[in-house]
């Protein structure tokens, strides 16, 4: 089989660093107000933002969410800061999609990243779409063991996939294979969006599945409908990428109308989180953990140290948005409507 895949992979890190509008910025999060306390009644120094997922303790709640992966010297560099970064701030990775590792073997080597995170949460990575392409069981256990992964993320993409140039749009029944394949496996499978969000019908349908976790993932941030615009030929009649660059659902109207399932899913948020003040919001919409991307690869291109910056940048914020909403403790935040101005 041709590299395609992996080509594709470099293109789209091309395109995301020469393109600044790709991120949307469309700051979604900053029309949900916070109360200010003048009188926190807290000490800064004794917040405790650390919280637990899938039985490990993170620093804060932050995923350095899904990027790349790929036999490329670019691709594993990126990954291999991300992963020492994730390891050394204390927060969880998700790897980009695992699917090159199985044409091109090489690719291996990009997500064999637990040497350089040995106690981070990591996230193996596939997507859903190729269950109906010949993936199956046998894949998902193999992108789990060579990441040595706590989880595995069935990445969702209708978006990206109907405007990419060699889409794969075939989701007929696919709610039904991601259930038969997390009924075999020994770890949790989460379900990611790639920026359109989830609606209730799609909760419904991962609850029915047996899923348990899901990334809503909405718009407002990095558009992959953009991205696979740039892609196509000049003037392609099939270019249609910008006429849905923004299509989805926000982050936090996603988060919004999956708070009825909290019990029987728990959500992770992402897509336009850039801050720790997004953050916060966020677990008071009902989110466990926040997964950013765009943030971090230009620093991952640099190196660890960089990324590391960047992390420990939004922990700070992250922490000061506790004590100026009077909050000792990561807990407090989850569904307190009470921090927020009506």
């Amino acid at each position: 089989m041709n590299d395609l895949t992996n080509d594709r992979k470099l293109q789209h890190i091309g395109i995301i660093t020469a393109d600044e509008q790709s991120d949307r910025r469309m700051h979604y999060f900053e029309r949900i107000r916070f109360k200010h306390r003048a009188l926190p009644q807290v000490d800064f120094k004794r917040i405790d933002t650390r919280t637990t997922i899938m039985g490990k303790t993170l620093s804060f709640p932050l995923l350095i969410s899904s990027m790349t992966g790929g036999d490329h010297k670019l691709l594993r560099r990126i990954n291999r800061n991300l992963a020492l970064a994730a390891e050394k701030t204390g927060v969880a990775m998700g790897v980009g999609s695992q699917r090159v590792m199985f044409t091109q073997p090489k690719a291996q080597a990009s997500f064999r990243l637990r040497g350089h995170a040995p106690s981070a949460l990591l996230f193996a990575n596939l997507g859903a779409v190729q269950l109906n392409t010949g993936f199956g069981i046998d894949h998902a256990r193999r992108a789990i063991e060579i990441l040595e992964a706590d989880a595995l993320i069935f990445h969702l993409n209708p978006l990206q996939e109907a405007v990419q140039p060699e889409g794969d749009t075939d989701f007929s029944a696919l709610a039904e294979k991601i259930g038969g394949v997390a009924e075999e496996l020994d770890r949790p499978v989460i379900l990611k969006e790639v920026g359109a969000g989830f609606s209730e019908k799609d909760a419904e349908l991962a609850i029915q599945a047996g899923i348990r976790y899901i990334d809503v993932a909405g718009s407002g941030g990095t558009s992959w409908s953009r991205i696979e615009h740039h892609r196509h030929a000049e003037n392609s009649e099939k270019a249609i990428g910008l006429t849905f660059q923004d299509w989805g659902l926000p982050t936090p109207v996603s988060l919004q109308l999956l708070q009825p399932y909290l019990g029987r899913l728990t959500l992770f948020a992402s897509g336009g989180i850039r801050s720790g003040i997004d953050m916060a919001k966020a677990l008071i919409l009902g989110a466990s953990l926040c997964g950013m991307a765009s943030p971090f690869l230009r620093p991952a291109m640099e190196s660890a140290e960089a990324v590391v910056q960047a992390i420990e940048r939004i922990q700070l914020e992250f922490q000061t948005t506790l004590f100026l909403l009077g909050i000792a403790e990561t807990a407090q935040l989850h569904l307190n409507n009470a921090l927020l101005v009506e």
